[in-house]
């Protein structure tokens, strides 16, 4: 990803697994799933303000206590928003 993002490259697509496998060329190969925060690969992090319903927020935080893919309201929030921009 470092390099996609150094050069202004956009991100692959997410596909389902699905795809992967009936696509003919993948066939034989050997599958393993890797997933890891890519949030470093995008330069410094920017402080800013934004503003949200309380209810919203307080979902936002209620899933972070529960899923330690997101480690900070900051972290759920990146990756949502790269869910939404790879869409």
């Amino acid at each position: 990803y470092e390099g996609l993002v150094a050069d202004g490259e956009p991100l692959p697509q997410v596909h389902e697994i699905d795809d992967h496998l009936d696509n003919p060329d993948y066939a034989g190969g050997v599958w393993g799933v890797v997933e890891f925060d890519v949030t470093p690969y995008f330069g410094k992090s920017v402080r800013f303000n934004a503003t949200l319903p309380e209810q919203l927020l307080e979902r936002i935080d209620q899933r972070v206590e529960r899923d330690q893919r997101y480690r900070s309201r900051s972290g759920f929030l990146a990756a949502a928003a790269l869910r939404e921009l790879s869409a």
